[in-house]
């Protein structure tokens, strides 16, 4: 077979240019890293690569929601933080308040500390999370969500009771409800309140007794009928000689449910709750016990505790039951506060382990792209030798090839 010299020339050239164009694409993947460099390398492997890219998008996505609840997150429990340091100092000057030989004058510059750690207290509530809403705004607010109104009406919420989350794949929160953590404590012990009633027969408050907030002796025996509560009534054969109690609903008329002998400082037990009443109360004198409701605002807490230290003139039986009845409430607003901290604790966990999560996600997609798409380097390397190699051999053959002519033959 004969084979022409200008054939076997154009031959070995598209060879030569061949490996050229093999070895200039293997210098691009070692430079990028990257096996794929378009599509139609690996259709498949370029679809697996695509489809862990918008999985890695998505980690990134949801973990900017994470890391905004967790700023939020940390600023409410700092806040909550400060709010229990500032009811802990309340809750000592109402101790002090107590004082049998603090005078009037001296209550009342109790009331007026009071007031500025009040002020201090609202603050907190409608502290901002610098991006112009409030952490304990619900769900938004443009405005501070707590207002200060004149007494009776105190302090009032006027956002949106609930909770703003981020996207449903993490539903981590961005707000805390203002409502259930600042207004809605529960009143008494949390069980049942105990309060102080006006006189049945002269219709005066009572200036000679005082009762505790209570306790639970069996939960079974709690409220047995779907009443309001009971009364706890005094009487007597004169004005100062207290006889005997009796507890009844009050209902018109009333049921008596018990009654006894009466003695300052021994409990009374009524339907597995056990009540003191301590002093000397005067016929008519009575008390109520109803059940526990969450209406109880740490505000209104703090400006009836300020109204009563402001009260001259009253006995010690009055301040006595003033500071009972504060301190109690003050502990059930201090244990709700503490309550939405630990909720907001649990949250940040909750957000520390939705960052873990979302980061094991991200590596995984990070994983399965880098092996669509990525380069092996050692194999990479040792291919691109081998047609380094081959496109050497393949010039040498060709310039070996050029002289191999009639002409050269001759002359030699």
């Amino acid at each position: 077979m004969r084979i022409a010299s200008a054939h076997s020339y154009e031959a070995t050239i598209d060879v030569l240019q061949r490996r050229q164009v093999d070895l200039s694409d293997m210098q691009t993947r070692l430079t990028s890293g990257k096996r794929l460099l378009k599509a139609s390398d690996d259709p498949a492997a370029a679809a697996r690569a695509e489809r862990a890219l918008a999985a890695e998008l998505r980690s990134d996505t949801s973990q900017r929601s994470v890391d905004a609840s967790k700023v939020i997150m940390s600023q409410t429990e700092s806040a909550l933080g400060d709010a229990g340091d500032l009811l802990q100092q309340l809750r000592e000057a109402l101790v002090a308040s107590g004082n049998a030989t603090y005078t009037d004058a001296e209550r009342s510059q109790l009331a007026g500390a009071m007031i500025g750690m009040r002020q201090q207290l609202l603050g907190v509530a409608n502290r901002s999370d610098g991006s112009g809403s409030y952490l304990f705004g619900g769900q938004g607010s443009s405005q501070p969500p707590f207002v200060d109104s004149p007494t009776p009406v105190g302090v009032q919420f006027i956002g949106t009771s609930g909770q703003l989350q981020t996207a449903s794949d993490t539903a981590l929160p961005l707000s805390s409800d203002g409502v259930a953590g600042w207004l809605n404590a529960s009143t008494g012990n949390g069980v049942f309140v105990t309060q102080s009633a006006t006189n049945s027969v002269s219709g005066a408050p009572i200036t000679g007794a005082w009762i505790d907030a209570g306790s639970v002796t069996d939960p079974s025996a709690l409220f047995p009928v779907a009443d309001t509560g009971y009364r706890v009534h005094f009487t007597s054969s004169t004005t100062y000689d207290i006889e005997s109690y009796s507890v009844s609903s009050p209902a018109t008329p009333p049921t008596v449910e018990s009654s006894g002998a009466y003695q300052s400082g021994k409990a009374i037990s009524l339907h597995g709750m056990s009540v003191t009443v301590t002093g000397t109360p005067t016929t008519g004198d009575q008390f109520n016990v109803a059940p526990s409701t969450p209406t109880l605002s740490v505000f209104d807490t703090i400006d009836a505790a300020i109204a009563e230290l402001k009260t001259l003139n009253r006995t010690p039986a009055q301040r006595a039951q003033s500071t009972a009845d504060r301190l109690r409430d003050i502990d059930s607003s201090m244990a709700s506060l503490n309550l939405a901290r630990s909720i907001t604790g649990g949250a940040l966990n909750l957000i520390d382990s939705e960052t873990t999560r979302l980061g094991t996600q991200k590596l995984a997609a990070q994983t399965e792209r880098s092996n669509a798409e990525d380069l092996d380097l050692p194999q990479a390397l040792s291919e691109f030798q081998n047609q380094q190699t081959g496109y050497e051999a393949a010039l040498k053959s060709y310039s070996m090839v050029q002289k191999m002519s009639l002409f050269q033959y001759i002359s030699g």
